[in-house]
């Protein structure tokens, strides 16, 4: 690992050559536009944007941005380099189209499911609604109407839905 050590007249002072500079094999003065964000020990970063971009346009476009957004250019152009290394057509744009397909297919899953719980509440209103009815009904009344029906009191009534489908 090189170090380049600068002298001023006041004191020493040590600089650590960039990933861009160690790369590209060039002298990394303590004016690098690239050193604040591509460090020595981040080699890959700066491979995968060197990669896709190119160092000369890496430079240009971290010159384009006012200084204090140009950390967050050099972390957008690495996730980019990243993206583009995956899908060399889409980048990025293709990893947003896939998750918001995914987001519009959660949603229609959604709908279906609550829709579900909405079928399913009013079978069940339905079902306490019988045996809402079954409980009124005067089990032990001796009047009769045709048919005679009574429950002794160990008697139970289940309702199968098999045999008796409410819809």
């Amino acid at each position: 690992m090189a170090f380049k050590i600068e002298t001023t007249p006041a004191r020493a002072r040590t600089h650590q050559p960039c990933a861009a500079c160690k790369m590209l094999r060039r002298r990394c003065d303590v004016h690098c536009i690239l050193a604040p964000y591509f460090p020595g020990d981040e080699p890959e970063k700066f491979a995968g944007v060197h990669k896709v971009f190119g160092a000369s346009n890496v430079i240009k476009m971290i010159q384009m941005v006012e200084e204090r957004n140009r950390e967050d250019a050099a972390k957008a152009l690495v996730y980019e380099a990243k993206a583009r290394m995956r899908d060399p057509v889409y980048g990025s744009a293709g990893t947003i189209f896939q998750l918001q397909k995914m987001v519009q297919e959660l949603k229609v899953q959604l709908e279906s499911t609550n829709a579900r719980v909405l079928e399913l509440q009013k079978q069940k209103d339905q079902l306490l609604g019988i045996l809402l009815n079954v409980d009124h009904l005067d089990l032990y009344s001796h009047v009769d109407h045709g048919c005679s029906f009574s429950l002794d009191y160990g008697d139970s009534m289940a309702y199968d839905p098999t045999k008796f489908p409410l819809v």
